[in-house]
């Protein structure tokens, strides 16, 4: 998946600002408003291991989602619109490149449907993008999960399930590159 390593978990509160978010955008996607929320709490705290710290930042999202604030609310939605939409043509992130790579198997029907989705969805959710852990998972039942989830039209229930799925790509992440 990546060439770099991971920093012994221990380590992080006495890496440079630069190395945590280098970190942060390794495990999770290039966000601002995630290193703004989440520095001061590496920098701060020993974490176990790297799970453990995925969990602390679940946590901090999860906070986030059950705000009354629009600030909050807001911030959330930036940190998980840092995810690329599913079957975009151009991924920044090395690691969504790899782990969205069977989504660009197919044909150009079902590539328009994903797409058609991806629209729909954000209509549904406004400032929210469908962020799911794709783990081999063909298209079709991506397609299934996408429409069950627009159908819910829960927008609550889909931030905790977006927090959920980003969260078990960061573990993942660390699972694969620290292998």
């Amino acid at each position: 998946m990546t060439t770099q390593a991971l920093p012994a978990i221990s380590t992080l509160p006495s890496l440079p600002p630069a190395e945590i978010t280098a970190i942060l955008d390794l495990l999770f996607e290039p966000s601002p408003p995630l290193h703004d929320l989440s520095l001061p709490v590496l920098k701060s705290t020993t974490f176990p291991s790297y799970p453990t710290l995925i969990a602390a930042i679940n946590a901090q999202l999860i906070a986030l989602a059950s705000s009354t604030a629009s600030k909050d609310i807001e911030t959330l939605s930036e940190i998980l619109c840092a995810h690329p939409r599913l079957g975009e043509k151009k991924v920044d992130s090395e690691q969504s490149r790899a782990e969205q790579a069977q989504l660009n198997k197919g044909g150009q029907e079902e590539a328009e449907e994903l797409k058609r989705l991806n629209n729909v969805y954000e209509e549904t959710f406004p400032g929210l993008r469908y962020v799911v852990f794709v783990a081999g998972r063909p298209r079709p039942a991506i397609m299934e999960n996408m429409k069950s989830r627009i159908a819910r039209n829960d927008i609550a229930a889909e931030r905790v399930e977006a927090i959920q799925a980003m969260c078990d790509i960061a573990a993942d992440r660390a699972q694969k590159i620290s292998d």
